[in-house]
């Protein structure tokens, strides 16, 4: 759980970093429809919940550094019986204030009477422009109102993309939020070890799932994005969802399955024979795999460019796809013309916290960012040999394998979030043999 003083500390800081002279807008996310009058399960905007923890939509989060009369201030739902009796009890702007640590609250449904006031005089504007349509237009209607009351001149003259600020301190993770990503990684390597359990031949890829899926809540997470519950062939789809097939004796069953917990997500892959036994091409190319993956992740230091995972587990794949002749020519030529891509086409890694593709920018200044300690990355190579390839001998076809673990930047050695879960093929047999 994240205490309510570090919300504090974090909007302090981004005051800090604005200036007096701006304005920060954050709004939560809307509730979403799935269908006619059925919404999605209700999911926090990252940034507003990076921000006040405040769980509910219609909300409005107005930052404003140096106000006499409070620098912040949420707009929020009113307590209303009547709503509460569908829909469950509403916070309110009184427990906002006391619970949330803001310096006040008022009904959302003010805000066009009393926000606009706070604006003016403000020289920028920080907020999403672009991201929701009708906060967006909300937005500009106030800056019309206050340029037609007054005439110009008090009206902000920037809208500067809030972005830039708040995304590179969502980059480094406190140690209330580092226990959250632990938490939610314990919670994916129990349904990741529960799905081995139960996979065989003859279950169905959704069954595996429905098995994940009943550990995640009843650890009172949530999946933090839909598995990937692939077996055979389909593991060569990169983003498979239909989740449909039967497993079969002799399949690789690739699963990519992640929980969030608190809002903060874990992201974890495994890939293992279905009957409990690698064939001799599943286990050439899942050796490859492995010691690239092992590469990459003694990449993950401080001073180390983000990219340097990549490139690890790059010559590792090009190597071992060059001695086994699914590649031809030289391992520096593979990697110089890309060739390895055709089996290789992803990067190794991206960031991981509140959002599964986290925030943040991969380079500055044109460079590979240098990794620093309170990061988290995930590593995650792969080999995929598409079932059609006739570039290869028949039985290289179809196989698709992944390796991906959740690795934290510390003063030293990587942190390995994910290290409950088996992958080093001796123990997945041992686990697997039935």
């Amino acid at each position: 759980m994240i205490a309510p003083a570090e919300y504090v500390r974090r909007r302090r800081e981004l005051m800090r970093m604005a200036g007096e002279d701006a304005v920060l807008l954050v709004a939560a996310a809307p509730e979403r429809m799935r269908n006619a009058d059925a919404p999605w399960p209700y999911r926090q905007d990252s940034d507003f919940h990076y921000l006040t923890g405040f769980p509910e939509p219609e909300a409005v989060l107005a930052l404003m550094p140096g106000r006499a009369h409070g620098e912040v201030v949420l707009f929020c739902r009113e307590r209303d019986a009547e709503r509460e009796r569908w829909d469950g009890e509403r916070i309110g702007t009184d427990r906002a204030v006391r619970e949330f640590r803001v310096d006040d609250a008022f009904p959302i449904d003010d805000i066009d009477d009393i926000l606009p006031g706070m604006i003016e005089g403000r020289a920028r504007v920080y907020c999403h422009f672009g991201r929701e349509p009708d906060f967006d237009a909300r937005l500009l209607a106030w800056m019309r109102r206050l340029r037609t009351a007054r005439g110009g001149g008090v009206v902000p003259k920037d809208l500067v993309a809030l972005g830039h600020l708040l995304h590179d301190m969502r980059l480094f993770k406190s140690r209330d939020e580092m226990a959250l990503m632990r938490r939610s990684a314990e919670v994916a390597s129990a349904a990741h070890l529960a799905a081995m359990d139960v996979a065989r031949p003859g279950v169905a890829e959704y069954e595996v799932e429905g098995e994940m899926l009943r550990v995640m809540r009843g650890r009172g997470a949530v999946p933090a994005f839909p598995p990937t519950i692939a077996g055979g062939a389909n593991a060569c789809v990169m983003h498979y969802q239909a989740n449909r097939a039967t497993l079969r004796s002799g399949d690789l069953l690739l699963i990519d399955a992640g929980a969030e917990v608190e809002c903060y997500a874990s992201d974890i892959t495994r890939t293992f024979p279905v009957n409990g036994h690698f064939s001799a091409e599943q286990r050439a190319l899942y050796d490859i795999v492995l010691d690239a993956q092992l590469a990459a992740i003694d990449e993950v230091r401080p001073g180390r460019s983000f990219g340097a995972a990549h490139d690890a587990a790059v010559r590792v794949i090009a190597r071992g796809l060059c001695s086994l002749g699914l590649i031809k020519g030289s391992v520096d030529r593979a990697i110089a013309d890309g060739s390895y891509r055709e089996y290789f086409p992803s990067k190794t890694g991206h960031w991981l916290g509140l959002d599964v593709h986290d925030v943040g920018d991969y380079r500055i200044d044109g460079e590979p960012r240098v990794l620093e300690e309170g990061m988290v990355v995930t590593v995650e190579p792969g080999i995929y040999v598409p079932p059609g390839d006739r570039k290869v001998d028949e039985r290289w076809r179809g196989i698709g394998i992944r390796i991906e673990d959740d690795v934290a930047v510390t003063k030293s050695a990587p942190e390995v979030l994910t290290a409950a879960v088996p992958k080093l093929p001796e123990e997945l047999e041992g686990l697997l043999s039935r």
